[in-house]
């Protein structure tokens, strides 16, 4: 709008221009040698007018003609870049959608058209590196290091590349590069990190980590993590070296990050050493709401050195107590108090807190139970049944980063590299599944689970247990049969029928000391039947197998034989004549 305005004020401008000039009187009068013309004034504006335009006109006829190779050149220029282009941008729709040839055949058209952009030297570097070539690709990338413009571009490439090639120095001496032009690059940072974590420099690991957050790169809340991480590690280090060292790094590291299992752990040993209870077990509650863990549960129960194993147990159940029942870290606490319990021989406590935990058990609570039997009851048949139940059984949950299952925890994962990757959870290949269980249980330790306890030795001044089998002194007893094998459990309050191999002693010599016969460990099994034998066949099929050639069923041939016949045809008399015949 404002434009048609501003071109109808400038029409009437013009308008009322001319109208004024056509308005003047008088004559202008010029004169060139012999020359002499006296137009009107509007006729000599017009002249003028017309003059100008004429010169424009020429000017701009001889300027044209002045720039036209000029032109052409940035014109073919301009033709040659927009194929490079095209080339460019199909080439990396190519190398999307993984076809190799044709990504190549566009790289080469793009370093054709337009070899200095660096587009191009991109598309030929990832083309190389579809293509499988690292030489080639390596080339390319180096070209673009050696650029200002795609200087970092290709550090990031090359990097790549000896990670392919499982060259960590020359890695990490990239990445150092990299971090020198940009600190704020994300993966310059995290490659250095990493590798100064897996050797164990964790002074130059918190200087990148300061770095990080001077860059922006992580925020103040994942910094806090990361430092308790690295401290934690550095004092786990020095704990037997440098113990002044460990414990400043361990009580910084357990105030940025409260909730680290390791940090807690080590913080509360260092505490407790220096007879600072109350503060040791602060730390260990405030990590165990968080994140029950074994570690924190035996630091709590040896936080106060020199206690009971009873006093142990009543500590680890206010540890449990402090877990609601349906959090899924309540099962760390019950299997807490069971061990404590095993070693304050609260036999009855420990089978009460596993009992929930025995119909599905895992292999902790497997190897609780062996261990419980064997404790409680000496019991090593039930014992050995549970301890390859546990074979058999889910894992419990283990420190696990990347799928990588490690008995410790780590600061980074050896899989990426990673800080602070390891969690405490149950490991991936463990979880269970719709296909059902691929090893069945074996029938041993059904028998011996389902066997009751063995009896305890009477003692002295106890009751005597009735005797087994007694007969009179002067008697001789006969000699003692073969038992048969018996792999089935002994049904409860059943006595075993044990023949003694030697003569029994009187009665009164068997009621000082009458040890009740432990049951044995291999019976039959009533309750599975044997298989019925199969009879064997009159005669038995040969069944070849595919691959077998077999032998003829005729015996190797003789060509004399064959020629005379057999013996009964070299018969003389009427009995070869008749052999001969066929009779």
């Amino acid at each position: 709008m404002l434009r048609i305005v501003l071109f109808l004020v400038l029409i009437a401008l013009a308008g009322a221009g001319a109208a004024w000039v056509a308005d003047q009187p008088g004559n202008v009068v010029l004169t060139w040698g012999g020359w002499r013309a006296s137009p009107s004034i509007p006729v000599f504006v017009l002249c003028l007018g017309i003059f100008a335009v004429l010169i424009v006109l020429l000017w701009s006829i001889l300027t044209t003609i002045w720039r036209a190779p000029g032109r052409m050149r940035r014109r073919r220029h301009e033709k040659r870049h927009a194929r490079g282009r095209h080339a460019i941008t199909h080439g990396l729709l190519a190398i999307g959608h993984g076809d190799t040839a044709l990504a190549r055949r566009h790289a080469d058209a793009a370093r054709r058209h337009t070899p200095d952009d660096p587009l191009a030297l991109l598309l030929h570097a990832q083309a190389a590196q579809l293509d499988g070539n690292s030489n080639e690709a390596q080339r390319a990338f180096r070209a673009m290091a050696e650029r200002e413009d795609t200087r970092l571009l290709g550090l990031r490439g090359l990097f790549i590349e000896a990670q392919r090639a499982d060259d960590a120095v020359g890695a990490v001496m990239i990445a150092e590069e990299a971090i020198k032009l940009s600190p704020s690059s994300t993966w310059a940072s995290h490659a250095v990190l990493g590798f100064r974590c897996a050797r164990g420099d964790w002074s130059g690991a918190l200087a990148i980590l300061d770095s990080n957050l001077s860059a922006g790169l992580i925020d103040k809340r994942a910094y806090r993590r990361q430092r308790g991480v690295l401290l934690t590690a550095r004092a786990l280090e020095l704990e037997t070296m440098d113990r002044d060292v460990a414990r400043e790094s361990v009580m910084e590291a357990v105030k940025l990050a409260p909730t680290l299992v390791p940090a807690a752990v080590l913080a509360a040993k260092f505490e407790s050493e220096a007879h600072q209870v109350r503060r040791a077990m602060k730390l260990v509650e405030a990590a165990w709401l968080a994140n029950p863990h074994p570690d924190l549960a035996d630091a709590y129960a040896h936080v106060k050195l020199g206690d009971s194993a009873r006093q142990r147990l009543q500590r680890i159940e206010t540890l449990a107590a402090k877990t609601p029942a349906d959090k899924p870290g309540h099962v760390e606490g019950q299997l807490a108090i069971a061990r404590a319990a095993i070693d304050a021989s609260e036999f009855a406590r420990a089978r009460e807190v596993l009992s929930p935990y025995v119909n599905d058990p895992t292999q902790r609570v497997a190897l609780l139970m062996a261990e419980l039997e064997r404790a409680e009851h000496g019991d090593s048949g039930r014992a050995r049944a549970w301890t390859l139940r546990a074979v058999r059984a889910r894992h419990d949950p283990a420190w696990t980063a990347d799928g990588y299952v490690s008995d410790r925890w780590r600061p980074v994962s050896p899989v990426t590299g990673r800080l602070d990757a390891f969690q405490w959870q149950t490991p991936v290949a463990s979880l269970p599944s719709d296909k059902g269980t691929t090893i069945e249980s074996s029938a041993f330790e059904e028998a011996m689970l389902a066997a009751p306890p063995p009896k305890r030795v009477t003692a002295a001044n106890e009751a005597p247990a009735e005797p087994v089998g007694i007969v009179p002194a002067e008697t001789p007893a006969p000699p003692p049969a073969p038992a048969a094998q018996d792999n089935a459990p002994q049904a409860a309050g059943e006595e075993a029928d044990v023949t003694p191999a030697e003569p029994v002693k009187p009665a009164v010599e068997a009621a000082e000391s009458s040890p009740v016969a432990a049951t044995p460990v291999f019976r039959t099994r009533a309750d599975l039947g044997k298989p019925a034998s199969t009879p064997i066949q009159a005669v038995i099929p040969i069944v070849r197998a595919p691959d077998d050639p077999g032998i003829d069923d005729e015996g190797p041939s003789d060509e004399f034989t064959e020629q005379i016949g057999t013996p009964k045809a070299q018969a003389g008399g009427w009995r070869g004549f008749w052999s001969r015949w066929g009779a």
